[in-house]
């Protein structure tokens, strides 16, 4: 995704991991995969790749600048994590932090991080690891976490084992409690407004409060919306009632992702899904009885 220009933000994809990533059936546990493979001629070979019957997947964070702020959204798993039930994650080190300088923006330069939810692969870069403890990576940033998600965390510390694989494993210890601690978390509500381009809407389901973030042009229109995870993969834009395997509470995510399916269907607005493979933006249009996910 090269850099998109929504009025007067720009938007820039800093990918952190892309490739061949789940399986279908265990990623969304209740799919059927005939109908999937019904889509395998929009779907491959961006999104869907038939030789090996894998999902093409990312992970991402976005950059985004208005002309009031410099906003870095979901924040991957990180360097240095241990991570031991998922290998892939488990003590990376990738240039993450030299792909968001290449874009154009240092640490420093950071003056909002907001994540859409706590899960382990949103949070992972808000810290860094220096002189054996975990610091603020962004240190003049305001770190912006929903009330509930935040309150929600505080309390179970780990995801639901019964959900799958994928524990949390101490996310919120190295990766959330060193910013609260040094007094750079602000916690947010539904409607929360960042400048006038930039506005939060709580889209619960997948987590207890997960948000989206959605931009505004000049005339107040939404023109994009960064999805987080109420899309995993394109083929939900056609099977909105098709949860991923980490949803937690499944009528409240099949809700809040057909409801962004209904409001961007052939509308005007560009979505950024967390997860999407390159080029990752795009919108949702109509296809018969189905929607697909037309990238730009």
């Amino acid at each position: 995704m090269d850099t998109i220009r929504l009025g007067a933000v720009t938007i820039d994809r800093i990918v952190e991991t892309e490739g061949l990533g789940f399986y279908p059936g265990f990623l969304f546990p209740q799919a059927d995969l005939e109908a999937l493979h019904d889509e395998a001629h929009w779907l491959a070979p961006q999104f869907f790749d038939p030789g090996s019957g894998r999902l093409r997947q990312s992970l991402h964070g976005f950059l985004i600048r208005t002309p009031r702020h410099t906003v870095l959204l979901d924040t991957c798993v990180g360097n240095d994590k241990p991570r031991p039930s998922s290998r892939a994650w488990h003590m990376q080190d990738l240039p993450w932090l030299e792909t968001l300088q290449k874009a154009g923006a240092r640490p420093e330069a950071i003056d909002v991080v907001l994540c859409t939810h706590l899960h382990v692969d949103h949070v992972g870069w808000n810290t860094r690891l220096q002189n054996s403890r975990w610091v603020p990576t962004f240190p003049n940033a305001r770190y912006l976490f929903h009330r509930t998600e935040y309150a929600y965390w505080e309390a179970t510390r780990e995801m639901d084992p019964s959900i799958g694989y994928g524990r949390t494993e101490n996310s919120f210890e190295d990766s959330i409690l060193p910013v609260e601690e040094a007094g750079l978390v602000e916690l947010v509500d539904d409607g929360y407004r960042i400048d006038e381009f930039l506005t939060v809407t709580l889209m619960a389901g997948h987590s207890p409060g997960h948000i989206v973030l959605n931009v505004h042009g000049e005339d107040g229109t939404v023109r994009g919306i960064f999805t987080g995870d109420i899309l995993h993969h394109p083929i939900q834009c056609a099977y909105p009632n098709w949860n991923s395997r980490y949803c937690l509470d499944a009528e409240a995510a099949r809700r809040s992702r057909n409801g962004l399916v209904d409001q961007c269907v052939d509308a005007d607005r560009l979505i950024f899904p967390t997860h999407f493979a390159a080029p990752t933006a795009g919108r949702i249009t109509s296809a018969g009885t189905r929607a697909r996910f037309s990238p730009e």
